[in-house]
């Protein structure tokens, strides 16, 4: 199965934004131990690339990303530092087509249908619908009414309440940023646990949201 498969059928991307470096590994092992296997580091993280070969290297099985992706020149070099795919906030049709270029999966941010169709047109492999609370999970149908053949991954927003109802309105995966991942909190074995637990519950929630 390849990285786009996989990530489609987990059906959770974790979000790692505004870490401490220190702390990525615990982060990316309580994570794993919860059945998460897509995680995303943003690239504002310091020693980003370095923290993605890291990543990689400790967590084999693991899908490793990054993320908040603004250009070509920062795609480049985390794919050439592992990142297995790409994830950006907004369309930037030179960042698809190098992410392209190099094999790698591109997922970039839009929240119009316009946004959305433009960024498959240029070969997007999954369409990061962000900010996705601003309308909420019935917007994924409306706008799959027209567009039933791009696949939309929502972000921002998503929590254990609701993520079920944006899968049951299409989406092929959510990416769960602070309400799955939230890096201001003092990070102590009690955390880990917890993270662990939740991301536990919501690859559960996915899987039940599914069946019905």
């Amino acid at each position: 199965m390849g990285y786009l498969d996989r990530i489609k059928e987990n059906g959770v991307v974790a979000i790692i934004r505004g870490a401490d470096p220190k702390n990525i590994l615990h982060i990316a092992k309580a994570l794993h131990e919860g059945g998460i296997q897509t995680l995303e580091i943003t690239v504002e993280t310091p020693k980003v690339m370095t923290l993605i070969e890291s990543v990689r290297t400790e967590y084999p099985d693991l899908i490793v990303g990054a993320g908040t992706v603004l250009d070509p020149e920062t795609a480049r070099a985390a794919i050439l530092a592992g990142s297995q795919f790409i994830f950006s906030p907004t369309v930037n049709e030179e960042t698809i087509r190098l992410t392209k270029r190099y094999g790698v999966i591109s997922i970039p941010g839009a929240l119009t249908p316009t946004e959305i169709l433009t960024a498959y047109e240029h070969g997007a492999d999954v369409i990061k619908v962000f900010p996705a609370n601003i309308y909420g999970p019935g917007y994924l149908k409306d706008v799959h009414g027209p567009l039933p053949h791009i696949p939309l991954m929502p972000t921002g927003g998503i929590d254990l309440h609701n993520v079920g109802d944006y899968i049951q309105t299409g989406a092929v995966a959510v990416g769960l940023g602070s309400a799955l991942v939230n890096t201001k909190k003092e990070m102590t074995d009690e955390y880990f646990e917890d993270l662990t637990q939740k991301s536990k519950s919501f690859v559960e929630a996915v899987r039940k949201a599914r069946e019905v």
